[in-house]
């Protein structure tokens, strides 16, 4: 079986790569602020707070969870949503390497 493409990236690639898909979407940029503006767990008022389906908003959860950026607590009937810390600070990081790894050169094209 031959390698995939993401083999021939280091881990530390793959990794943001995987992170920034998660947040490349509009919704899940409003969800992740939602939920950051909250500054607590959020349960189910995502659906009258964006305007978007119940489906649609699990979807897009899922995708972040998945990604590792939020974790979910099943609370009765619901599922509670936070912000996953250690996956936050590790984003913000990586972004911050990668941002401060350009130096504005002294001249260019």
């Amino acid at each position: 079986m031959g390698i995939t493409k993401s083999d021939i990236f280091n881990e530390q690639q793959n990794q943001l790569s995987v992170l920034l898909k998660a947040v490349a979407h509009p919704a899940r940029i409003a969800i992740l602020q939602h939920i950051i503006k909250a500054n607590a767990c959020i349960c189910g008022d995502l659906v009258d707070e964006l305007g978007l389906a119940q489906a649609t908003i699990s979807q897009h959860l899922k995708e972040l969870k998945n990604a590792g950026l939020i974790q979910g607590t099943i609370e009765g009937t619901s599922i509670c949503y936070c912000i996953e810390p250690n996956a936050w600070k590790a984003l913000q990081q990586q972004l911050n390497n990668f941002f401060d790894a350009y130096k504005e050169p002294t001249s260019c094209c």
